[in-house]
């Protein structure tokens, strides 16, 4: 499923546990595969010696342990479960620097996705059952419950993080960080590569995609899967430090009594998306990708465009549920279909959005920070 130099994205694999694909001790291709977040993580480094890829893969695996517990809303003993605890209690907690940092940049995700990308929705995502790493079962959750949790509106604007502190208005809130683990759990360990001077790998979780350099003298060449087969709808050249990351409802979902529920659950209404049915985001920022491929979902095909301006997305595409293809100008551009395609609407900025902007630069002489190369030096 994982060819080279070709890569499909948002793949389901079908192996499960921890293996191990040894290369031998001197420079060329070293794949190790891991198992975090519920899903297949696939590393592979070109051009370097294996023991020093090895170590590196090792130094990524003890992080990826640590921060599936750390991160992880429902486990036992992990330091954001603790955060949910101290919430519902009325409680303020002290948490440590990484995860106040994580809290802090989805809180600012969420204020610039308008609330699409919700992670504060946890108590409403258990209920359909998605909260666990096993595929959910059973029926879906009752209409009474879904309005409980929709109407105690719970959002990461009602935390205050003051330095390590965490405090919350709402005692409705419940932390669920899986809209954005996998794009901060592989930002991370592209840092721990770049800071051991690997300069040629790519970070494989289940489709979704952080690359160094190249495949030898050319770009990662990866494609973008058709939601509706196994086969890919159009592949793009990623850039060295670029992020692709994909929201779909075909690979996570509630099945009950003929119907299937998407585990995107809507922050407006407590249900799954229908309208779209996979949205992709390129960025240099994997966090970023991940979060706003879940918003522009969440978005639909009304407002998916204002929301990726908002929240500094370039390239994007998405598909509905008819099959039609939305994209962004700059994805346009740097996407090539495998067919000729017959449904496709590129969606130019919106007007609105723009004139704001205009108004805004107007007003205090120069725009806040829309250029997404910054953020990529805060990895």
């Amino acid at each position: 499923m994982y060819q080279r130099p070709f890569i499909l994205a948002a793949c389901l694999l079908a192996l499960f546990g921890l293996s191990f694909l040894r290369a031998p001790n001197h420079n060329e291709d070293y794949r190790e595969t891991l198992y975090v977040f519920g899903t297949l993580v696939e590393i592979e480094i070109r051009g370097e010696p294996a023991e020093s890829a090895r170590a590196a893969v090792a130094e990524i695996s003890r992080e990826f342990e640590r921060v599936h517990v750390a991160w992880h809303a429902w486990h036992q003993g992990g330091e954001l479960g603790a955060v949910n605890q101290a919430i519902a209690r009325g409680k303020q907690i002290e948490v440590s620097p990484e995860l106040a940092n994580l809290l802090k940049t989805a809180q600012n995700l969420s204020k610039e996705s308008e609330e699409l990308f919700e992670p504060a929705i946890g108590g409403v995502i258990a209920a359909w059952g998605f909260h666990a790493d096993e595929p959910p079962s059973g029926k879906p959750p009752s209409a009474d419950t879904i309005a409980t949790w929709v109407a105690a509106r719970p959002r990461l604007a009602d935390l205050t993080i003051d330095g390590s502190t965490i405090r919350s208005s709402n005692k409705a809130v419940r932390i669920d960080l899986g809209g954005v683990a996998k794009g901060a759990a592989l930002d991370l360990a592209a840092d721990i590569l770049k800071r051991r001077g690997i300069e040629n790998a790519v970070l494989n979780a289940g489709g979704d995609l952080n690359v160094l350099g190249k495949y030898a003298a050319r770009p990662w060449n990866v494609a973008i899967r058709d939601p509706f087969g196994w086969q890919a709808v159009a592949s793009v050249e990623m850039r060295p430090g670029e992020a692709l990351y994909t929201s779909g409802n075909y690979e996570r979902y509630l099945e009950y009594d003929g119907e299937r529920f998407s585990h995107i659950i809507d922050p407006r209404t407590g249900r799954p998306v229908t309208d779209i049915v996979s949205a992709s985001v390129l960025h240099t920022v994997g966090t970023r990708a991940d979060a706003a491929a879940t918003a522009l979902s969440v978005a639909g095909v009304k407002d998916w465009s204002r929301i990726a301006e908002r929240m500094n997305v370039d390239l994007a595409l998405l598909i509905d549920g008819k099959g039609k293809v939305y994209l962004t100008p700059g994805m346009a551009k740097r996407v090539k279909f495998h067919v000729t395609p017959t449904n496709v609407i590129v969606v130019e900025p919106t007007k609105q959005l723009a004139l704001a902007r205009h108004a805004f630069v107007r007003s205090v002489g120069k725009p806040t920070n829309t250029n997404p190369t910054i953020e990529k030096n805060q990895q």
